[in-house]
């Protein structure tokens, strides 16, 4: 094999071996905050018949 020919595969081998990525995973130097800002509205609808509503009426000292 002639010298610059194998220079030239050496050459060629580091130029691949230069541009293989790198993955690297490191801890975050501040902790990750989550801020949720959550609003819970709720409405609860209930449908009484006359008679039952009657019964709950203010004025018939149930309650």
């Amino acid at each position: 094999m002639q010298p610059t020919r194998s220079i030239a595969v050496i050459l060629g081998l580091c130029a691949q071996f230069a541009c293989t990525p790198t993955v690297q995973v490191a801890m975050p130097s501040e902790p990750i905050n989550i801020n949720l800002n959550v609003k819970i509205q709720h409405e609860i609808l209930i449908k009484v018949d006359k008679q039952l509503d009657h019964l709950l009426d203010e004025s018939s000292g149930l309650f």
